[in-house]
């Protein structure tokens, strides 16, 4: 059986990382890499510390609007696709190179398996959103890490090939934690960064909503993280960074450090290593809960509605008032979590024997 694998943002390297290993010596697996992540600290890093297999091909479409990027993608997706002729191509989540993948797939019939199906925010304006209930439409195989994302499809009339596998984050998190923590050189994060454990909060600020609002917009978050007692880390992605140092610049900020973005490994040291997580991200919010990490979500609306189970997540709006209530006075509840809605950590051999079958 031959698989070609679509990958071209940090989670699906992640992602990614672990499925690979399952396919090993049960499938012939080609990577492609779009290249919707092309810089080095959130692409070929990934690439190197988590072994993930090297791509046969990096397509190098790089940033660009939806339209454009998503466009460009489809076409050297199916020149990829017409040369290799898999059996199946495998897609993760909801980006454009999930959408493209799907799509030039799908138009030369290909058959669609779908990692982390059946997610739903419900805010079609989002385009995360958009890509996953298209990509969902036109997959052959729904892989769902819950029975919620089940659910999810089944009032959509979805219903044929879906299974619930579990989380492949939870699989990444639970064998690459152990590695991160046995690793000296990367636990040198927190002296380089001069950050003591449970003594900072963790933030990331990435999505298109929440920067929309330009200069004012990122102000306003960052008035709220100001005022918190303890420092907060920002990982700063390259899409946010121009605005993020603006605002230091014009504000004068003291409680906030930016830093490059950091590898899986460091990544994951400093999630379950900080007191608090304040993020956008939906991978992120999901890893603070597999590590018992509270986490305030700056959004509206979760894909993630498990996590919201006895405070251990909190949507916030971006208002900088509600931002530090919800950081501040927010208590989660321990008793509150329950049986893992999100499988037993092996949700990517779960896969591979599904596609295998």
């Amino acid at each position: 059986m031959k698989i070609v694998t679509i990958v071209g943002a940090r989670p699906q390297f992640i992602k990614a990382a672990v499925v690979s290993a399952a396919f090993s010596g049960k499938a012939e697996e080609i990577l492609v890499h779009t290249g919707q992540h092309y810089d080095r600290n959130m692409s070929d890093v990934f690439f190197e510390e988590l072994r993930i297999p090297h791509p046969k091909y990096n397509l190098g479409v790089g940033s660009g609007t939806h339209g454009h990027q998503t466009g460009e993608m489809l076409a050297k997706i199916e020149d990829v696709l017409l040369e290799e002729k898999p059996d199946v191509v495998l897609v993760y989540g909801d980006t454009n190179s999930t959408l493209a993948g799907a799509l030039a797939a799908s138009k030369i019939h290909i058959p669609v398996a779908h990692v982390e199906a059946g997610l739903r925010s419900y805010n079609m304006r989002m385009p995360e959103e958009q890509n996953r209930v298209l990509t969902d439409h036109i997959s052959r195989w729904l892989f769902c890490p819950t029975q919620t994302a089940v659910d999810n499809l089944s009032k959509e009339g979805v219903v044929d090939g879906v299974s619930v596998t579990g989380d492949v984050m939870l699989d990444s998190v639970l064998h690459f934690l152990k590695i991160a923590r046995e690793n000296p050189e990367k636990c040198k994060i927190f002296e380089t960064l001069g950050i003591t454990p449970k003594q900072y909060r963790l933030a990331t600020l990435h999505r298109a909503e929440t920067t929309e609002g330009g200069l004012p917009a990122v102000v306003k978050i960052f008035r709220a993280f100001e005022q918190l007692p303890q420092r907060v880390v920002i990982p700063i992605h390259p899409r946010t960074r121009g605005l993020a140092e603006q605002a230091l610049q014009q504000e004068g900020f003291r409680n906030i450090q930016l830093i490059d973005p950091v590898g899986y490994l460091e990544m994951l040291l400093l999630t379950s290593n900080a007191c608090q997580v304040l993020t956008d991200s939906g991978g992120l919010q999901k890893e603070s809960w597999f590590m018992e990490v509270p986490c305030i979500t700056l959004r509206g609306e979760t894909e993630w509605v498990e996590t919201l189970e006895g405070g251990w997540n909190v949507l916030s709006t971006l208002e900088t008032e509600d931002i530090v209530q919800k950081a501040l006075y927010t208590h989660p509840n321990p008793a509150a979590r329950g049986k893992m809605p999100f499988g037993d950590g092996h949700a990517s051999e779960k896969i591979v024997e599904v596609l295998v079958r």
